[in-house]
């Protein structure tokens, strides 16, 4: 059997950000990087392409800290968004430049991962290569780098069998470009892909079918790349420091500005000030939209205040201005419920029909990592979502109800403003129990978040006496390669027990283990209230909290996060990757001078 020292599930930014990180700073070390795709690149890999198809973020902002995108060698320019296929492109060349290609095993699934509770730790999997028999691969460290975007949420409809043409989710839009050409498309759902194949369809002449859920959560925000009276790149603004402080954050505190924070969120002016500024910023995306100037583009406001939006607030990537396709005939907008499909047509339940040809399902995905975990039962130690019960034993802590009441305590102590809960949808309906749409059984049951410290390992004794396991790529934000780069370094860190403030050092301390998991408990419960529509019991979703969440982790490899050099550059100049160009540099020279000074804190 084979034995690898580390195995990384995913071979997308974060699993490649994983094993550059492991390889590198471990280079005698064995590694071996699965992935089910014939490509690397995850949601970028080659077959999840298409035409048109670009990334939210501008250029210079959607690159790993230590490989430069630069306009020359990859061909795109300053102020423009990156094609599908040139960010393909660089996340090949980031693993050919650091010796990573001839460790990933395409076409290669994990399907079960099984712990070895044994002292040394590790885990059992079991391996599936393509058109090849099933093979056991012994892994002393795993991390698990599938994401949230790797496997479809796929209801059926009822009338699917009869409908006669193609209905697919929106992650096998490429596989189906051939629809491209078809008379009439239904494009359910108005998430970012619901937006991206009304466009795709629009632009190619087809008429589109929009439907949009009466019951759901709404269309997301979509916003012009430039925002608010400063005309910033929203990805910029969102990782300012002094627009950060506007966001109710419940590990805030890390970036060591608590006293502005306290004023904004615990006090009555403070609180003024906070609503002003989110009021700004909504009202001016409305505005440069002009979604009130026709009564098909109002129909595509949002339903949920974008305060409480997470990262499905998006933006608009277009060479063409959708908002003029959708008041054209080409588009026609269906706020209701699909009840069922005929023979080329769609049914809703207002007595609605129309023909179609195809029908795409922007319908989400699922949250649990694509394979399963044992021996049975070891989520609740593991920290991934699985069933609510009430009688939880004390080990799963997802279901401790003493701390979710404390954590519910503490968060709206802190910031009174999320006691005020949006109403988004007062007639709200989970997809899984919509009528007309039939789900899995376990799509309709209740299950808990996610429950890992700083989002990437459990907090258990199970699991941080041998250093053997890492979450990477749950937490989503704007800065998701820099969140990639410095997560996938911390993991390395955590694994050799050389984090400056160790999870792993408080396994034998019960007070400290208690502290532990209740901080664990506070940093995930906070989703609930301010991301209740994306955070849930999905992965921690958030936009303007990713500075500090950076902070928390440079300050655990024992890093100083200030990094602009003054005060007025630390609060107004906005972070980006070249910031944290050198943090692998000075992570290994402090590292080498605690070694040296026999330096450590473990508190």
């Amino acid at each position: 059997m084979e034995k690898l020292d580390y195995a990384v599930v995913g071979a997308g930014f974060n699993g490649l950000a994983a094993a550059k990180q492991l390889h590198c700073l471990n280079p005698e070390s064995t590694l071996a990087v699965f992935d089910g795709q014939s490509t690397l690149g995850g949601k970028w890999a080659e077959n999840r392409l298409f035409q048109g198809l670009k990334s939210n973020n501008l250029l210079g902002t959607y690159e790993y800290p230590d490989f430069p995108m630069s306009s020359e060698k990859f061909n795109v320019k300053v102020g423009e968004h990156i094609p599908g296929e040139v960010v393909n492109t660089y996340l090949n060349a980031y693993a050919e430049e650091f010796g990573i290609t001839s460790f990933v095993r395409l076409d290669t699934k994990v399907l079960t991962a099984e712990h070895q509770d044994t002292a040394e730790g590790g885990w059992l999997l079991t391996v599936e290569p393509a058109k090849r028999a099933q093979t056991k691969v012994f892994a002393r460290r795993l991390i698990i780098a599938t994401g949230l975007l790797s496997e479809p949420f796929m209801p059926r409809f009822n009338g699917q069998d009869k409908f006669g043409g193609k209905v697919f989710h929106s992650m096998d839009f490429p596989q189906n470009s051939d629809t491209l050409k078809a008379k009439n498309v239904t494009v359910f759902g108005a998430g970012k892909s619901g937006w991206d194949a009304v466009y795709q369809y629009a632009t190619a002449g087809v008429k589109v079918h929009w439907v949009i859920r009466s019951s759901g959560h709404g269309p997301v925000w979509m916003a012009p790349p430039y925002v608010t009276p400063l005309k910033r790149w929203i990805e910029q603004l969102a990782n300012t420091r002094f627009l950060t402080w506007f966001s109710p954050c419940i590990w805030g505190d890390a970036d060591g500005y608590s006293g502005i924070r306290s004023f904004y969120h615990r006090t009555p002016i403070g609180r003024f000030i906070v609503d002003s500024f989110w009021k700004i910023l909504s009202q001016d995306v409305i505005t440069l939209n002009k979604l009130d100037s026709h009564p098909d583009t109002a129909k595509l406001k949002p339903w949920l205040e974008v305060m409480f939006t997470g990262c499905s607030y998006s933006i608009l990537n277009y060479d063409q201005d959708i908002f003029e396709l959708v008041k054209s005939d080409k588009v026609e907008i269906h706020i209701g419920e699909v009840s069922s499909l005929s023979p080329g047509k769609v049914h809703l339940a207002d007595g609605t029909e129309f023909e179609s040809d195809a029908f795409l399902a922007n319908t989400g995905w699922k949250h649990m990592p694509p394979m399963k975990f044992l021996p049975e039962g070891v989520e609740k130690e593991l920290g991934i979502p699985h069933e609510v019960v009430d009688d939880a034993a004390t080990e799963d802590l997802a279901n401790r109800h003493d701390f979710i009441e404390r954590a519910d305590r503490e968060i709206l102590q802190r910031f009174p403003r999320l006691k005020k809960q949006p109403v988004w949808n007062k007639n709200f309906t989970p997809l899984a129990d919509q009528k007309g749409i039939v789900t899995e059984t376990e799509s309709r049951m209740p299950s808990t978040p996610y429950m890992l410290y700083r989002f990437l390992v459990p907090p258990s004794p199970r699991f941080l006496r041998p250093r053997d396991v890492a979450f990477i790529g749950l937490q989503t934000n704007f800065s998701n390669t820099i969140t990639a780069h410095i997560s996938a370094l911390w993991i390395n860190a955590y694994f050799s027990g050389q984090l400056t403030r160790d999870p792993a050092k408080e396994v034998d301390n019960k007070d400290a283990m208690e502290k532990l998991q209740y901080n664990t408990m506070l940093h995930n419960r906070f989703g609930k209230w301010r991301y209740p529509t994306e955070w849930g019991n999905k992965g921690p979703n958030f936009i303007f909290d990713a500075v500090p969440y950076l902070d928390l982790l440079q300050q655990d490899l024992g890093l100083k996060p200030h990094r602009k050099g003054g005060m007025l550059a630390e609060m107004y100049s906005p972070y980006g990757p070249a910031d944290y160009r050198n943090i692998n540099d000075e992570w290994l020279q402090k590292h080498e001078i605690d070694q040296d000074s026999g330096a450590v804190d473990h508190k």
